[in-house]
């Protein structure tokens, strides 16, 4: 997957962040101050900057500008100040995202992701393989060794959708948003009723529940 440059000076929320986007595959570097940070960039190939502004040595901005004269890649501003002329100024030295202190995590990682999307570095592939189980995204269909499974397009789109979250815990009102929107009147159960056929149809153990929260697609290794 990515590689993400996280800067952060506060030892116990950088390695918070860390541990919940290593499960996504992630290569997570963590960066205590500005300095650092910089000197870290050079020296990997970074694929996103999740930067906090107030860092010892040189602000969260003043490493933004910096990159930026170099570097088109994703930074994801992450900070307590949410005045709005910090966030403008951000947006003017080309920050992608912006997001205040404190945080989701499940926020956070759906941000990265689509920020990773939007570079070009988390792409979906069109097919998937579990087991003797084809999905093909693209086509809306699934097959085994039997033949062809009867499954339906939203199936499709709820499995997509943890996919492309892998590691990333999905509530049942984030899934619902994404897939049915807020103008129909879908309840909860509707979508454990869609993870129950999926993992019946595909015979998929890779769809972890977590209990009281959500679901997400998590492959063992």
């Amino acid at each position: 997957m990515a590689t993400l440059l996280i800067v952060e000076d506060d030892r116990k929320t950088n390695d918070a962040i860390c541990e919940y986007l290593k499960p996504a595959g992630h290569k997570v570097i963590p960066a205590y101050d500005g300095g650092e940070a910089l000197q870290l960039f050079r020296e990997n190939s970074i694929d996103l900057v999740v930067l906090d502004i107030m860092l010892p040595h040189i602000s969260g901005l003043s490493i933004l500008h910096e990159i930026r004269r170099t570097s088109t890649t994703p930074i994801l501003m992450l900070t307590a100040l949410e005045d709005e002329y910090t966030q403008v100024r951000s947006f003017d030295e080309q920050a992608d995202d912006y997001m205040t202190k404190p945080f989701s995590m499940v926020l956070l990682g759906r941000r990265i992701t689509a920020l990773l999307r939007r570079s070009g570095q988390a792409p979906l592939p069109q097919t998937i393989t579990f087991g003797d189980v084809t999905v093909d995204f693209s086509g809306y269909t699934a097959s085994d060794s039997a033949g062809k499974i009867d499954i339906m397009p939203k199936e499709i789109d709820l499995l997509r959708l943890l996919v492309e979250h892998k590691g990333l815990v999905l509530t049942r009102s984030q899934i619902l948003d994404e897939l049915w929107g807020t103008d129909y009147p879908i309840i909860d159960r509707t979508v454990d009723t869609y993870i129950k056929n999926l993992r019946k149809k595909l015979r998929l153990d890779c769809i972890v529940t977590v209990k009281g929260i959500g679901y997400k697609y998590e492959v063992q290794s």
